[in-house]
């Protein structure tokens, strides 16, 4: 299915944009990593790489396959006045075009849901963390009540069908939950985290350890 970059970053940017900083503040605080190199994985607009360069003195780099949502990225890029600590990549996260142990944290939020093999992507990832960085990949609000203002507009704009509300459940799911523990394991994940209640989403937090290689 092709996806609609003006739509899908309309609705990112004027109804998702709370949960962005609340996100971000949750992975500073889970990670304590506020400077080197940060991964946005199927970074979008790159609102959440944006949220995390404001708060931390990170660079970010913003992987995404689609151009149109690269192009969107750069804009908001220089539209912060962050293009001295930012890049935007093309690429996939089965194949991440980045070097091993060339990023201190690893986060994306919403995109694995969409990614065909789970477990090369884990680890891909793995592969490109430099040791003691950590990856925070799943999907979330940020807390309960942006959750429930963004569940109203996209009600609204799902004009009550539900629709919205069903593949939020899905995708934060236990058996979502369970196919990602599956796929870390495949990986060769040994020490992983997954964190899943109604106040933060679906979160895997894993740490890539010194003296581990890399899993191919």
């Amino acid at each position: 299915m092709k996806i609609n970059s003006q739509e899908f970053d309309k609705i990112a940017r004027e109804i998702f944009a709370p949960a962005y900083p609340a996100i971000a503040r949750q992975i500073i605080k889970n990670t304590g990593i506020t400077r080197g190199t940060c991964l946005d994985i199927g970074s979008g607009g790159g609102y959440l790489g944006l949220s995390l360069a404001l708060e931390t003195e990170l660079f970010v780099c913003f992987l995404d396959e689609s151009p149109e949502m690269l192009d969107i990225a750069k804009k908001n890029i220089d539209e912060k006045g962050l293009a001295d600590r930012a890049e935007t990549l093309a690429g996939n996260v089965e194949a991440i075009p980045l070097p091993d142990n060339s990023v201190d944290l690893a986060v994306s939020r919403g995109s694995v849901f969409f990614w065909q093999d789970q477990a090369r992507a884990f680890q891909e990832i793995y592969r490109v963390l430099a040791p003691l960085g950590t990856a925070y990949i799943g999907g979330g609000f940020g807390s309960s009540a942006i959750k429930d203002e963004i569940a109203q507009k996209m009600e609204e704009l799902d004009k009550g069908s539900g629709r919205w509300q069903r593949k939020v459940e899905k995708n934060l799911g236990t058996e979502t939950s369970a196919r990602l523990e599956t796929a870390l394991k495949a990986a060769k994940i040994q020490d992983f985290e997954i964190s899943s209640n109604s106040e933060i989403g679906l979160w895997v937090l894993f740490k890539k350890q010194k003296g581990i290689k890399c899993h191919q």
